[in-house]
C-alpha cells in the first residue's frame, strides 16, 4: 500500500435526468442519470446512476454508483465510486468510497473515501483521501 494522499477539486454536472419509477403513496422514487466533469486533483468525466427517495417537502436521499474516467496524480484509467447523499433545502452533501477492485489502467489498485458538498445547482467541492494497494 502506498501513502495516503488527498485529492480536492470541483465537480460540474454536465447532464441530469430524473425518471420517476414509483409514485404510489409516500415519497417518490426516482432514477437519476448524470454526467459530470471533475477538475482539480482528479481530471476527467463521471457517469452516474442514482436511486433517489424524494419526500413531499423537497428533501431527498440517494445512493449511487459512478464510473470515473480520469487522471489522478498523472495516472490515467477508470475507477468506480459508490456514494450516498442527501438534499436538505438547497444543500447537497454526501460521502463516497472507491469500490475495491474497480481501478483500471494506471489507476489499478486505487482505494479511498471522501465527501462532497454543494449548493443546489452549483458545482460541488470534493475531497477524496486515496491510496494504491
Amino acid at each position: 500500500m502506498t501513502a495516503r494522499k488527498t485529492a480536492t477539486g470541483k465537480i460540474q454536472v454536465k447532464s441530469w435526468e430524473s425518471i420517476p419509477f414509483n409514485t404510489i403513496g409516500g415519497p417518490t422514487l426516482n432514477e437519476l442519470r448524470a454526467t459530470e466533469d471533475f477538475v482539480g486533483d482528479i481530471v476527467g468525466e463521471g457517469t452516474a446512476r442514482m436511486l433517489q427517495t424524494l419526500r413531499a417537502d423537497g428533501s431527498a436521499s440517494y445512493v449511487a454508483v459512478e464510473r470515473v474516467v480520469a487522471t489522478v496524480e498523472g495516472r490515467s484509467g477508470t475507477f468506480v465510486l459508490q456514494d450516498e447523499g442527501t438534499l436538505e433545502g438547497t444543500k447537497v452533501k454526501g460521502t463516497w468510497f472507491v469500490v475495491a477492485g474497480s481501478g483500471t489502467g494506471e489507476l489499478a489498485g486505487i482505494r479511498g473515501e471522501g465527501d462532497f458538498h454543494a449548493e443546489l445547482g452549483q458545482h460541488a467541492d470534493y475531497t477524496l483521501n486515496y491510496w494504491f494497494e
